[in-house]
């Protein structure tokens, strides 16, 4: 569930007499209600992520298969089996420390941008239209996937390496590939993530203001489910 991300006014007419004057509103969020925003999304993707996360390792361990060979590939179940076999469950949560730590500053760095962005799109374009909401949810999906990055690669660097330690590793990264190496990736990550957020919070938040628009429906727990 996401919290309010209704549009913003900008200003509102009042008529005095014969002269209509514009009473302007604070344009920017309440810091409140961003770090409200930041904190819950954080934490509810933080989580998911400890739920999914042995999913997580045997994808990542399905798709570095053979690397630079080539071979016969095996599928999930026996990637699994063989996790299970070979290191013990333990390894179905390798690398979850870094995968917390990226689940709570990108959920909370996605969601908790969203709302500033969109505001700050209004005024400059004067707009919260759909396009403005698409934009607003790309711009913060790729910047969060930026700053988040270098923990992303950690992590997958973990789950292929059951003896690493998140510390140690990051030194070995930057002592033998330099510090560019935590962004490997990123190009391609920053795109998925924008339009994965564009489409997530965007489609939200329009269908929220078109059903408080349309129906009895007001902010509050049952317009967030619906």
């Amino acid at each position: 569930m996401i919290g309010d991300i209704s549009p913003p006014v900008t200003s509102i007419p009042v008529v005095e007499g014969n002269e209509e004057l514009r009473k302007p509103q604070n344009l920017i969020p309440p810091f409140s209600k961003v770090v409200s925003h930041f904190g819950i999304s954080g934490i509810s993707v933080a989580l998911a992520t400890g739920v999914t996360h042995p999913l997580d390792v045997v994808k990542v361990r399905l798709q570095m298969q053979h690397v630079g060979q080539r071979g016969p590939l095996i599928g999930m179940t026996g990637i699994f089996l063989q996790l299970m076999k070979n290191e013990g469950r333990r390894s179905l949560y390798l690398g979850l420390t870094p995968a917390l730590t990226r689940s709570v500053l990108y959920g909370g760095l996605r969601l908790g941008l969203y709302e500033p962005t969109k505001v700050s799109f209004d005024w400059a374009f004067g707009s919260t239209n759909v396009l403005v909401k698409i934009a607003s949810g790309a711009f913060a999906g790729a910047f969060s996937t930026a700053l988040t990055n270098p923990v992303e690669v950690v992590k997958v660097r973990l789950q292929m390496n059951p003896n690493a330690v998140p510390i140690a590793e990051v030194r070995e990264i930057v002592s033998k590939e330099g510090i560019g190496a935590l962004w490997k990736g990123v190009g391609p990550a920053m795109v998925r993530a924008a339009a994965l957020t564009a489409s997530q919070l965007a489609t939200y938040d329009e269908a929220k203001r078109i059903l408080v628009k349309r129906t009895s429906l007001e902010e509050g727990f049952h317009l967030h489910l619906w």
